[in-house]
Order: C-alpha cells, then sequence, then structure tokens
C-alpha cells in the first residue's frame, strides 16, 4: 500500500467510526472543510503512526492545509 493509499484510507476509516460525512478526497480539499474535526484528525495521525511508524509532525513540519499537502507531508518523512 502506498503512503497516498494509507492517508485516504484512514480518512475514510476514521469518518465512518466518528460517523462523519466526507466530501470526495481530492487533494485540493481544505482539511478545515472535510467533515471532521480536530479530533478525527488526531486519530488519524495516531493511527498512521501506528501503521506506517511515521509522524512528520515531530520534525516540527508545518499543519497542512489541504489534503494533498497532508499526503505530502507523510511522503517526504518515508523519505
Amino acid at each position: 500500500m502506498t503512503i497516498r493509499n494509507a492517508v485516504l484510507h484512514q480518512f475514510r476509516i476514521v469518518a465512518e467510526q466518528q460517523s462523519k460525512t466526507v466530501p470526495v478526497l481530492g487533494d485540493d480539499l481544505r482539511l478545515a472543510e472535510s467533515g471532521l474535526d480536530s479530533l478525527c484528525l488526531a486519530i488519524i495521525v495516531a493511527n498512521l503512526f501506528d501503521e506506517l511508524d511515521l509522524d512528520p509532525f515531530d520534525r516540527g513540519a508545518e499543519l497542512p492545509v489541504t489534503l494533498g499537502e497532508f499526503v505530502e507531508l507523510y511522503e517526504h518523512a518515508a523519505a
């Protein structure tokens, strides 16, 4: 599974678990408009750490604005 696929999968899983409706998950989707709150995003980050053993935020990464930036953050952390 690619980093991108893992991130998108976690967005879908957490949205379902938290009974949230999310729009189409495209790179331009602003996280603030994704239908997910900060708790959901924290769960996604924790799940991705468990799945990928990556935490790009421990390196002082700036908070991403869009889903594409979120994915890139993880892709760069894996490189």
